[in-house]
C-alpha cells in the first residue's frame, strides 16, 4: 500500500504547487488594489496639497497679521518704483465738513441782461453790422433799416421845427414893437400864444421819433440804426438784409455773460437746509479741475407734482466768459453746518469694475480697497465706509497703481 501512497502524493505535487502559486498572485494584486488610490481621491489629494502650499508663509493670500489683512496681498513696489509714480501717502483723519446740498444744473444767461432786440416800426434791413457771437459796446450799431414811418414822422418834425422858428421870431418882433407902443396887447398875446402852439407841436414831433426809437437828426430822412442796449455777445442773430423786419421779431440778442445764472432743481428733502443768501461752488465738466463761487439768488415757490423738486438759482460771476449758456454743471451749496467724516481727494478714488477703490499701505505692500461714497464736492469726495482714523491712504499716484493691480490680474489670467 505505501508504493501506491507514493505514487499518488507524487501525482498530487504538481497540482499543489500550482495552486498555492495563483493563490499568491492573487493576494498580490488586491492588496495592489488596495494600496492605489481612486482618480477622484488622487485629484482631492492634489487640491489639498495646493491649499496648503497657499496658506504657507510666502505664499499669496498667505498668513494674515493681526488687522485681518494678508501680509503678500496686494502691491509690492520698491522706493524708486514709488518714486516714479509720484505716490503720496497719508494717514487719514476724521475732520468737520461742511455740510453742503450738491445738485445738478444748467447754466443759463442771466435774464436780467438779456435783451431781444425788433424795430418798433416796420422797416427794410439795408445794412447788417453785426454777427453771431459778436461783443459790442452799450449804443454799437447793429443793424440799419429804411422805414417809410420814420421817414414821414422826420418830416413833420422839420416841419414843426420850421414853424416853431417862425413862431419865435414873431413873437421876438412883437415883444419889440410892444415895448415902444407901435403894437396892440392883443396883437402881442396872438404872437405869444402862436410860439407856444409851434412849441407844442415840435415837442410832439419829437416825442413821436422817441417813441419810434430814433433820433432826430439823421444822415437819411427815413434810415434809422438798431442799436445795442448794454455791452454783450451777440447769441442770436436773425437779420437778413434786405428783408423786411415786423416789431413783433426779434432780430438780434444781446445777453451780458459776466454773470450766469445757474439753474437747478432743488429736492424737497433739502429745503429745510438751504437758504437764499447761503453760499455755492460751481464746477462743470469743461473745467473738471477748477471750481466757480456763487450764491443762490432765488429758491422758486411752487413744488413740481412730479418731480418733487422746485427751482433753485444760482448767479456766478463769468467775468473771462468761460462759462457758456446751456453748459451742465454741478452745485454745492452750502448749510452753513458742518458734520464729522473722511475727506479725500478725487485723485485718491479710482473706479476698479465699477467699484469706487482707494489704496492703503500695508507694510511695502499697497492694498485696493473698496470705499463707500456718501458725496462728491469741490474736488473732493466724503467717504461713508471702506476707511479708518489712521489709515495710510495713497493720495496721488492711486491711477499708476490701478495700472500696477490690472496688469498683474491679466497675467495671471494668462
Amino acid at each position: 500500500m505505501q508504493p501506491n501512497t507514493l505514487k499518488n502524493g507524487a501525482r498530487r505535487a504538481p497540482w499543489l504547487v500550482i495552486l498555492l502559486t495563483a493563490g499568491v498572485l492573487l493576494a498580490g494584486c488586491s492588496k495592489d488594489k488596495e494600496a492605489a488610490p481612486a482618480p477622484e481621491k488622487q485629484a482631492a489629494a492634489k487640491s489639498a496639497d495646493k491649499a496648503a502650499e497657499k496658506s504657507a508663509p510666502g505664499k499669496s493670500g498667505g498668513a494674515k497679521d493681526e488687522k485681518g489683512h494678508n501680509e503678500e496681498s496686494g502691491i509690492k513696489l520698491s522706493p524708486e518704483e514709488i518714486k516714479i509714480a509720484g505716490l503720496k501717502v497719508e494717514a487719514i483723519e476724521e475732520r468737520d465738513v461742511s455740510d453742503v446740498v450738491t445738485v445738478t444744473a444748467t447754466i443759463q444767461a442771466n435774464q436780467d441782461r438779456l435783451a431781444r432786440l425788433a424795430p418798433r416800426v416796420p422797416g427794410r434791413l439795408v445794412k447788417v453790422s453785426a454777427n453771431l457771437g459778436d461783443r459790442v459796446a452799450a449804443g454799437q450799431v447793429l443793424a440799419t433799416l429804411d422805414s417809410i414811418e420814420v421817414g414821414e414822422a422826420r418830416s413833420a418834425y422839420v416841419q414843426a421845427e420850421t414853424e416853431a422858428r417862425v413862431a419865435k421870431a414873431g413873437f421876438e418882433r412883437a415883444q419889440r414893437l410892444q415895448a415902444e407902443k407901435i403894437v396892440s396887447q392883443k396883437d402881442f398875446i396872438r404872437a405869444s400864444a402862436e410860439q407856444d402852439k409851434a412849441n407844442a407841436a415840435l415837442r410832439a414831433a419829437a416825442d413821436k421819433l422817441a417813441m419810434l426809437g430814433v433820433h432826430p437828426k439823421g444822415d437819411s430822412v427815413s434810415m434809422f440804426p438798431l442799436t445795442a442796449p448794454f455791452a454783450g455777445v451777440v447769441i442770436e442773430k436773425k437779420a437778413v438784409l434786405g428783408e423786411l423786419a415786423q416789431p413783433d421779431k426779434s432780430l438780434f440778442a444781446i445777453a451780458d455773460l459776466t454773470t450766469l445764472w445757474i439753474e437747478a432743481n432743488l429736492f424737497e428733502k433739502d429745503l429745510q437746509r438751504v437758504r437764499v443768501g447761503n453760499e455755492a461752488v460751481v464746477t462743470s465738466t469743461a473745467y473738471p479741475n477748477e471750481t466757480f463761487k456763487g450764491r443762490l439768488t432765488y429758491i422758486g415757490g411752487v413744488l413740481d407734482k412730479e418731480s418733487r423738486t422746485i427751482r433753485g438759482r444760482i448767479e456766478v460771476k463769468n467775468a473771462d466768459g468761460r462759462l457758456k449758456p446751456e453748459m451742465f454743471a454741478s452745485a454745492a451749496i452750502t448749510t452753513g453746518s458742518s458734520k464729522k467724516g473722511f475727506s479725500l481727494p478725487d485723485t485718491a478714488v479710482v473706479l476698479i469694475s465699477e467699484q469706487p477703490t482707494i489704496f492703503v499701505q500695508e507694510g511695502e505692500r499697497f492694498e485696493a480697497r473698496p470705499i463707500e461714497i456718501a458725496e462728491r464736492l469741490q474736488g473732493r469726495v466724503l467717504v461713508k465706509a471702506g476707511v479708518a482714523a489712521g489709515d495710510p491712504v495713497v493720495m496721488a499716484g492711486a491711477y499708476a497703481l490701478k495700472a500696477r493691480l490690472l496688469k498683474s490680474q491679466i497675467g495671471d489670467s494668462h
